[in-house]
């Protein structure tokens, strides 16, 4: 199931992508008489994402592609981020060598290198990534990321699908030169307004056969700048959820960002993309405070 947050009469609500467009939670509630969450945060938080995907697919997929006119188009559609207030952004650094050795730094092998980013620095689908006054050089990357569906602690690499609700594509910035400054700048390079952008679907677990065959693509006004297979990563998602449940609780709607194949410098007028194998892609455009001009 490929699930979707779009702007509806002034609310940001969920719905399920279908052949045709998109089928809101609401219509779902009123036409097959459930009673979801139509937000997706809580959505989520209400752990219903595994009772809903049962349904859609043992009788639902069909019953929503049969719905030709009342699904919304996707040309008519104004994609949201997923939502906007998880508890957690939990990011990884330099989880590909590629991207290590772009900052001339060794790709770590004991621990992950991480990384937390704030909630008011969400945006989504086609909204506009702002470089700060702050940065003379903002880079953008393409990642695959992990929404945590229930809570957990000290699991093991092998339970870790138990315990996720989707799976989603997400660009991630930072100010690279402040970062370059001083490597204790981190939370402040990674922190600004429009730094991360989530969405626009979030495909649940069943859909995707091999995880660790995706292909990820950071894509630079519509030229692939770098691609690179999950497979390739350091730490793989399963050992990322499992490794960081000993050290923190997971919370429903955590979103893990696992890592980029390599960064992109962005600038004024160009536009950067998440290509993941399967998934919708993430498009965002750039701009530039207007403190700087």
């Amino acid at each position: 199931m490929r699930l979707v947050t779009i702007n509806c009469e002034q609310q940001e609500i969920a719905g399920v992508v279908t052949p045709k467009g998109i089928i809101t939670i609401a219509q779902i509630n009123q036409l097959f008489s459930k009673s979801w969450e139509i937000e997706m945060f809580p959505l989520i938080t209400k752990g219903q994402i595994p009772e809903m995907t049962h349904w859609y697919n043992s009788g639902g997929k069909a019953q929503l592609e049969a719905l030709t006119e009342e699904a919304i188009p996707f040309e008519q559609a104004i994609f949201a981020p997923l939502y906007r207030y998880p508890a957690k952004i939990f990011g990884i650094g330099l989880n590909y060598k590629n991207h290590a050795a772009d900052l001339s730094e060794k790709a770590p092998e004991t621990f992950p290198a991480s990384f937390y980013k704030p909630a008011t620095a969400i945006i989504g689908h086609g909204d506009t990534i702002v470089i700060p006054v702050q940065s003379e050089k903002t880079t953008g990357e393409a990642e695959l990321g992990v929404i945590m569906g229930r809570e957990c602690e000290n699991i093991e690499p092998a339970q870790w699908l138990d315990y996720v609700a989707g799976f989603t594509t997400i660009i991630d910035m930072t100010a690279e030169d402040i970062l370059r400054q001083n490597p204790r700048y981190l939370t402040m390079a990674k922190s600004f307004n429009t730094f991360i952008s989530f969405g626009p679907q979030l495909i649940t677990p069943d859909e995707i056969e091999d995880i660790m065959r995706l292909k990820v693509r950071t894509v630079h006004n519509g030229e692939v700048y770098a691609e690179n297979t999950v497979s390739n990563m350091t730490f793989p998602p399963d050992f990322l959820v499992a490794f960081h449940s000993k050290v923190f609780k997971w919370l429903p709607g955590d979103i893990l960002s696992t890592g980029t194949p390599r960064a992109v410098h962005i600038q004024q007028g160009d536009t950067i993309e998440c290509q993941i194998d399967g998934f919708m892609s993430l498009t965002n455009p750039v701009s530039v405070s207007d403190a700087k001009g």
